[in-house]
């Protein structure tokens, strides 16, 4: 008799092999995320071409990204099919370094999905900018080294007309709903619109490109690329540019809120604890931050009464702050003597890095005068991080207008926040991280970024940036500044407070000349929620080194400290404080 055993192994031997073949066949569950993270940073690359252009990747620089209402829903049905595919992977299936990129592209995908639920297209403008400021930087990242670049960025300018109509679709949009930008910030935010549109096309931002084409482009293709310019810059960018202001002035106005919270808009109540997550990364309630801000504020304040009594000033610090608002030796007489202050200090600090940070960037950064567009609205200054592989570093951009409103005492604080080791030293960064999915690189969670900032205006007593009393002074009243914004955000979103009490108290508590106190007021109104980040942020960094020290004891390292809140780039404060552990427990086991 025959035996079947044979056959019957053989058989399973088969089943056996086709089930590791099917296995060998299914992507790994790292390689799946990988495909979404590619997907998801080429569908972005394609939406946001200005992205692209300062990425310095090809083919985008003669596009500008669409807002017409298929754009919007298009990009909604992209981040929800983005995070069905995310939430179809088990994290659990990840090693444990995969399992932070994880994370991150769920955070910045639900910040994303929940912001679109709400339509901000409907205001696409704060107080001193908006889509129009990024439309003036067209071409910014683009090198220009031969006329094709120039072909390509002409017909950027040639599709401002059709950019800038999508936008006034979507305000009119939020005009039939009632979800409109307050008067205030509507007055603040044309004249950043109104003066470009009237200026001659050779002093415009869009024909700077044309005054300094490389000699390697043939003289007639000089000529003719220098005629169209002149001929789209004042037919279409700048046509466009008085269309809007026009639009904003003429029929936006008339719809132009006299409220100022966003708790009074349509859903608003929603929108704003949605704004603080967004901002804060922490789903917080507005009455405990606002009860945090009281808080800080009676702290610091305590701690600039000591500077005001170490002076022996005769008066109290209302008297205090009169003096330094009105004494002429604390502002300087001139641009040039502004820059060049806030020059000697950055340059200052650079040498001394080193001393606080393992982790340094390869990016510079240069200091120079905020666009005059911006300059009258704007706030004291900016960080505008560097293109890669463009034709310039990171920019510190100090506000030089009306130098009787920026005091010499504040620059040192201001410098450390936006240059080093704040902005430039945090943001190049990230910017350099190796062997992270793209778009770790560009996360920029506000609590994270500006809380780092000032957390490096407190650091910056410890490596001695403040010299005088003055200057320690200054920083006081930039940490009062941002304790303020706690209570004066909450007050006017949440709690029914009006612009005069916003004002009044900002003015009360800080040193800020009057002029930065109205500006700064405007941009709280128009950037619900943005003005938490700081405070929180610091506070939380703070603690964790608090943390760290104490568990450590001996054994803290400042700079490996430092380097393990910067070494992920920008992290929702939850995640930070997990990183934090981490290091901490390394640190103690000898990691």
């Amino acid at each position: 008799m025959r035996s079947v055993t044979a056959p019957l192994y053989l058989l399973a031997f088969l089943l056996v092999w086709a089930s590791f073949a099917a296995a060998a066949q299914q992507p790994r569950p790292e390689q799946l995320l990988d495909e979404l993270f590619a997907g998801e940073w080429a569908a972005r690359l394609e939406e946001n071409p200005f992205l692209a252009t300062s990425m310095g990747v090809d083919g985008h620089n003669a596009r500008l990204p669409g807002v017409s209402f298929d754009d919007i829903e298009r990009r909604k049905r992209q981040a929800d099919a983005f995070m069905g595919r995310l939430q179809r992977l088990d994290i659990d299936t990840l090693p444990p370094r995969r399992r932070l990129d994880y994370e991150l592209f769920e955070w910045m995908l639900r910040n994303r999905i929940e912001a679109s639920a709400h339509y901000p297209e409907r205001i696409p403008f704060i107080a001193d900018s908006g889509f129009h400021s990024q439309l003036l930087r067209s071409a910014d990242g683009i090198a220009f080294p031969d006329a094709r670049a120039y072909e390509d960025y002409l017909q950027r300018l040639q599709a401002i007309p059709e950019h800038v109509e999508q936008h006034i679709r979507n305000m009119r949009a939020g005009i039939n709903d009632g979800f409109t930008a307050p008067l205030v910030v509507l007055d603040s935010v044309l004249p950043t619109v109104s003066s470009p549109a009237s200026a001659p096309v050779e002093n415009s931002a869009f024909f700077q490109p044309f005054l300094r084409m490389p000699e390697s482009i043939a003289a007639e293709d000089r000529t003719r690329l220098e005629a169209d310019a002149r001929e789209i810059i004042a037919g279409h960018a700048l046509g466009a540019f008085q269309r809007l202001a026009r639009f904003l002035d003429e029929e936006y106005r008339l719809h132009a809120r006299q409220s100022i919270g966003a708790s009074e808009l349509p859903g608003g109540p929603d929108y704003y604890r949605q704004r603080i997550r967004a901002m804060t990364t922490l789903d917080l309630a507005p009455q405990e931050i606002h009860a945090t801000g009281l808080s800080e504020v009676a702290r610091i304040r305590r701690e600039m009464l000591a500077i005001v009594e170490e002076l022996e000033f005769e008066g109290g610090i209302e008297a205090f702050v009169r003096f330094l608002r009105t004494d002429p030796r604390f502002y300087a007489e001139t641009e040039e003597q502004l820059l060049s202050s806030a020059s000697l200090i950055a340059k200052k600090v650079d040498g001394l890095l080193p001393g606080w940070f393992s982790l340094l960037p390869r990016m510079p950064y240069g200091i120079m005068p905020m666009p005059s567009e911006m300059a009258p609205t704007g706030t004291t200054a900016r960080y505008w991080a560097a293109p890669r592989g463009g034709n310039r570093g990171g920019y510190y951009w100090l506000n030089t207008y009306a130098l009787d409103q920026r005091p010499l005492y504040e620059l040192p604080a201001l410098t450390v926040h936006e240059a080093v080791p704040g902005h430039h030293l945090q943001i190049a960064l990230a910017r350099e991280l190796e062997g992270v999915p793209e778009f770790r690189r560009l996360l920029g969670f506000t609590a994270f970024v500006e809380g780092w900032a000032l957390y490096a205006e407190w650091l910056g007593v410890e490596m001695g940036i403040y010299t005088t009393p003055y200057e320690h002074f200054g920083r006081l009243s930039y940490e009062m500044w941002r304790a303020c914004r706690l209570v004066i955000d909450t007050g006017i979103h949440a709690l029914g407070w009006t612009r005069e009490q916003a004002v009044a108290y900002l003015a009360e508590n800080t040193s800020l000349s009057l002029a930065n106190v109205e500006n700064e007021i405007n941009r709280y109104i128009a950037w619900p929620g943005q003005a938490l980040g700081y405070k929180l942020g610091e506070l939380k960094i703070r603690e964790l080194r608090r943390r760290s020290e104490e568990a450590l004891g001996a054994g803290f390292d400042l700079r490996a400290f430092h380097d393990a809140v910067l070494a992920n780039g920008a992290l929702p404060l939850p995640l930070l404080e997990r990183e934090v552990e981490a290091f901490i427990a390394g640190s103690a086991n000898g990691g």
